[in-house]
């Protein structure tokens, strides 16, 4: 797989690590394109040389920096992007958005289960042929919903814009999420103004109106609560606004909902009502559950874990065939 290095020159990955992605990287004075205020990430590395990783500033992994507007937080949100072998045509693209509560994480984390994996989830979408960016969002101690799904917006509309640039197949873009970020996935799928071949979806929230497992829309205190500003009881409308349940379009793309039948966090409730209200209105949608899975794929054997990525890599294979 071909790849490069973050921009910055104190990344802290030794030249010999195995192959990682390129990083983009924004700065904090006003936008040069859309409105007043919105965020963008920025800037991106070309191709290294196959099978290693370049090291910033060298000639392969050149970064361009692009100015960018903070937001509330201020924090720049930045964009990091796998490219597979050079030569097979625009890729595909993968946009994989990350877990934690809507709170917390790190944009290339697929959750603990992957974290040991070498090479890891991301380079294997890569070396599958596709182009993978995994985006940074704003979090709830930053900005309220409906911040991070702007966010995510943002990078595609910039991966569009670059997209002859860096050999990227926006047409056939494919949204991969874990927990929280299966969440974002699953609006950011079934918003009509964005252009997604299809989803997958791993143990996520689809309803922030109704009480489930541990949730309860009264409270102001769970993570779906600091998302949203109060609590979902508190602000009906936009706790639907937030409920994939609620955003179900008989043009959504296709659908793959993969949930652990033991989730203590996320009951599998969630994948069940968006799977059922998904073929209510005729479209796609597999639902796989995972026996003896809780959330995070805890219980899970490490067999039945490859296979659960295995599966969804196939599936966006499938839908971008």
């Amino acid at each position: 797989m071909g790849s490069v290095c973050r921009a910055s020159p104190s990344c802290p990955r030794p030249a010999s690590s195995p192959p990682s992605p390129s990083s983009t990287t924004c700065a904090s004075c006003p936008s040069t394109s859309g409105a007043p205020g919105e965020r963008r990430p920025a800037g991106a590395d070309r191709r290294a040389p196959s099978g290693r990783r370049a090291a910033a500033g060298t000639e392969s992994a050149a970064a361009a920096r692009r100015p960018v507007r903070r937001g509330r937080g201020g924090r720049p949100l930045e964009l990091d992007l796998w490219l597979p072998e050079a030569g097979r045509g625009p890729a595909p693209l993968v946009l994989f958005v990350h877990g934690g509560a809507w709170r917390r994480g790190r944009r290339d984390d697929m959750g603990p289960r992957t974290r040991h994996w070498d090479p890891g989830p991301l380079a294997r979408i890569a070396a599958a042929g596709f182009a993978v960016a995994c985006a940074d969002y704003r979090l709830s101690g930053e900005a309220n919903f409906p911040a991070p799904l702007d966010d995510l917006r943002a990078a595609l509309r910039w991966l569009e814009l670059r997209a002859p640039e860096l050999g990227v197949d926006t047409a056939r873009t494919v949204v991969w999420g874990e927990s929280a970020g299966g969440h974002l996935a699953s609006l950011l799928a079934l918003d009509p103004a964005v252009a997604a071949t299809g989803a997958v979806v791993w143990y996520a929230p689809s309803d922030l109106t109704v009480p489930r497992g541990p949730f309860d829309p009264r409270s102001a205190e769970t993570p779906e609560a600091l998302l949203l500003g109060a609590a979902p009881a508190a602000v009906p409308e936009r706790a639907r606004a937030a409920s994939p349940v609620a955003r179900v379009h008989r043009d959504a793309p296709p659908f793959l909902l993969v949930h652990g039948e033991r989730d203590t966090m996320v009951p599998g409730t969630h994948s069940e009502a968006l799977a059922a209200r998904l073929r209510e209105v005729g479209a796609q949608v597999e639902l796989r559950t995972v026996p003896g899975a809780d959330h995070g794929w805890y219980g899970a054997s490490d067999d039945a874990v490859e296979e659960v990525f295995a599966r969804s890599l196939r599936f966006a294979q499938e839908v971008v065939a």
